[in-house]
């Protein structure tokens, strides 16, 4: 393995590692939030945020590293909770809460730990695999 390949290896690795810190942040936001309701009639709560990557090849390395395409609102309702006393209710005494699920929150946030996990299990065998290398050498 050349120095080269272990610099492409880390490079993707930390291509993803990145776009999965952003998901996590993402998915932190989204949680510390779920519980929000309108701040006044006819006001809208915290809308979940949705991370998307794309996969963008990089020609100095000859291979595709993930990049964060964007967080976009997503357009799913918001939840009706019925609450006369509360100053935000509409005249029906609905309030609106926000659309974020905890347990899809939860969810997400173990698949985002997972794969980050896993670029880091790639950085350690590439790096294993480099040292192997230099000792059979030496």
């Amino acid at each position: 393995m050349s120095s080269n390949d272990l610099n492409d290896i880390l490079s993707v690795s930390a291509s993803a590692l990145n776009a999965q810190n952003q998901r996590m942040k993402v998915i932190a936001q989204n949680i510390a939030n779920a519980n929000n309701t309108a701040a006044s009639a006819g006001s809208t709560p915290y809308q979940r945020q949705v991370i998307t990557f794309k996969n963008e090849f990089d020609n100095a390395i000859g291979a595709y590293k993930v990049k964060v395409a964007g967080v976009q609102t997503e357009q799913t309702q918001f939840i009706r909770e019925y609450d006369p006393a509360n100053p935000a209710a509409d005249k029906q005494g609905y309030v609106l809460k926000s659309n974020v699920n905890p347990l899809i929150e939860m969810m997400d946030m173990s698949d985002a730990g997972h794969a980050y996990q896993a670029n880091l299990n790639a950085i350690d065998a590439a790096r294993g695999m480099a040292l192997r290398t230099i000792s059979l050498i030496q």
